[in-house]
């Protein structure tokens, strides 16, 4: 056994040393020919780069095969691309080069000829060149744009007739899409909307994340008897008048959620809410919905009070005081409509209150709602305040906000020792958080097929030229669309649009059309439940309590003061702003 080791030893050792002498011979003799690469960018007519393109390479007409690993060209995320070719020795001048991009539902372009540079020579006498290919890409209406926008608008039907939960409603349109895919599309380069990797891309994990933190921590809260004692308290300040307890409310939630998030503002409110319509005995949807509302137009004024404003300042390189100055005034407007509207709208409902002997219920309060658990409070706020802060500074240290909320409410299970199973069990919303994932599908299959990319382009081409009606086309489309669909996959589809009419209308470099998207997008929200984050987390937690809001019932209650907040933030840009 030790003798034949030795042998196969010395076996190696002996090939070792004739690849050391061979091996530079071997490396300094190449393929003779000429190496070239080449890079490039495919983009949108908005100049955003478009992903996953198959770059073709001819040379006089013939495929060219690049070196290395990968035997064909894809774009990345960025829509940029590089390769290195090996062509016959001396190929230029004289030889054409050409190249082709191609992606289903885009039109197929090419760009001949492309011209090559010598940039020097190697060690053994070849030529290095170098080229560079930039190419504009056209979306083309296929059966896939059409399939995508179908079950896109079947699953908001459906949602609106209630004949299925919503939950399933997106799921079932999320799966549609993806059988879809993955059967026509396999035969048919035409009927491919989205693949599973797209998919799994599209679902905002910072939404999911960032609302499973703050359903833990607020149910945590709700162990310490907080939300019974706000309510007291609440009720107190107004002295038993539900218009003024109606009013007290809404204009918390708006400052809250200008500091905060509207969907966070909206996890601690609604336990709050739910205890005093109790105590009153009324339905809590009558102060439920004007307190989203509110969520929805207060967050409007800050740069992390609402997510669209979040993805314009970090694309538009906007500060905090930059959407402090140039929204607020148009917020406490809205506001004050606000108060006014819907303490009209719900009349009928607060008259209805039982408020008999106001002292004696207040003194009843005091005495039931009270803190149960004082040192589970201090731990939770603390550790609330903690999460806040993050909130707060998570622009200055690159951070997602669910990675804050997550944070503070994995220490505070552990610091408290509240059992985790128990949190996600009976506190955290899943059939909401799964709403979300699957709704994010579905629009990312109306995005990558096209359908809100013409949408955006017919903004640009309608309103070119003209900033008082580039800024109404942006603000009432936004509107209307993030009413119809969700304001976060719109709003970032509608960026590029917007820096591209900044810098081709006269007088649009003030950024007046960023403050228009932001306030389309933001009031528009207000429109329809699953216009935005807010709203889907208050249907899910009010149904979770036993109180149903349909589809139809919330469109009554919010489409028209959004519309008027609409109107008043037209007047607002065109006579103030311009």
């Amino acid at each position: 056994m030790i003798r034949t080791i030795g042998k196969i030893s010395r076996f190696l050792f002996a090939a070792l040393i004739i690849v050391s002498l061979f091996a530079p011979q071997l490396l300094a003799a190449p393929p003779p020919g000429d190496r070239l690469s080449l890079s490039g960018s495919i983009k949108n007519l908005q100049g955003k780069g478009v992903k996953e393109v198959e770059v073709e390479v001819l040379l006089n007409g013939q495929h060219l095969k690049p070196t290395g690993k990968e035997e064909t060209i894809t774009t990345g995320s960025q829509g940029n691309f590089l390769a290195v070719f090996l062509l016959p020795q001396n190929s230029f001048p004289g030889a054409r080069l050409e190249v082709k991009a191609a992606k289903p539902c885009w039109q197929e372009i090419a760009l001949s000829p492309v011209i090559p540079v010598q940039v020097g020579t190697d060690q053994h006498g070849n030529r290095l060149l170098q080229a560079q290919a930039a190419l504009t890409m056209k979306r083309l209406v296929t059966p896939a744009f059409w399939l995508a926008a179908t079950v896109l608008l079947l699953v908001y039907i459906i949602i609106a007739a209630e004949v299925m939960h919503r939950t399933l409603a997106a799921l079932l349109g999320a799966s549609l899409i993806l059988f879809i895919t993955y059967t026509l599309g396999t035969f048919n380069k035409n009927y491919f909307i989205l693949s599973f990797e797209d998919a799994m891309r599209a679902m905002d994990m910072n939404v999911i994340f960032l609302l499973m933190g703050m359903m833990i921590i607020v149910g945590v809260l709700k162990k310490t008897g907080l939300f019974q004692w706000l309510a007291y308290k609440s009720y107190a300040l107004a002295r038993g008048n539900v218009f003024i307890l109606s009013c007290i409310l809404m204009l918390v939630t708006a400052v809250a959620s200008a500091f905060l998030d509207n969907v966070t503002t909206m996890l601690l409110m609604i336990p709050v809410t739910i205890e005093i319509a109790v105590t009153l005995k009324i339905n809590p949807v009558a102060l439920l919905i004007p307190e989203v509302f509110a969520s929805n137009v207060g967050g409007t004024a800050t740069l992390i009070g609402d997510p669209p404003n979040i993805i314009i300042g970090s694309f538009a390189k906007l500060s905090f005081a930059d959407f402090v100055v140039n929204l607020t005034g148009i917020v406490l407007i809205c506001m004050v409509v606000t108060l006014i509207y819907y303490v009209y709208w719900y009349k009928k409902a607060y008259l209805q209150a039982e408020v008999k002997d106001v002292h004696r219920t207040i003194a009843y309060l005091k005495q039931e709602y009270r803190i149960t658990d004082k040192k589970l409070l201090i731990l939770s706020l603390c550790f609330l305040s903690l999460t806040i802060f993050l909130f707060i500074i998570h622009g200055v240290l690159h951070m997602e906000p669910s990675i804050a909320a997550l944070m503070g409410a994995m220490l505070l299970l552990v610091m408290s020792r509240v059992d985790i199973v128990e949190m996600l069990e009976h506190e955290v919303e899943w059939p909401t958080l799964i709403f979300f994932m699957a709704l994010f599908i579905v629009v990312a299959g109306a995005e990558e097929t096209g359908l809100i990319q013409v949408i955006a382009e017919w903004v640009a081409d309608v309103s070119r030229g003209n900033l008082v009606v580039a800024v109404l086309m942006v603000l009432w489309v936004s509107a209307l669309a993030s009413a119809a669909i969700d304001n976060i996959p719109f709003t970032a589809t509608m960026l590029p649009i917007i820096a591209f009419l900044n810098e081709t209308i006269p007088g649009a470099e003030s950024g007046i059309l960023w403050w228009s998207l932001a306030l389309g997008a933001c009031f528009g929200g207000n429109g329809t439940m699953i216009g935005a984050s807010a709203n889907v987390v208050t249907v899910g937690l009010a149904e979770k309590a036993g109180y149903h809001i349909s589809f139809l019932y919330y469109m009554k209650a919010c489409f028209v003061p959004m519309l008027i907040t609409i109107v008043l933030a037209s007047f607002y840009l065109v006579f103030f702003k311009m």
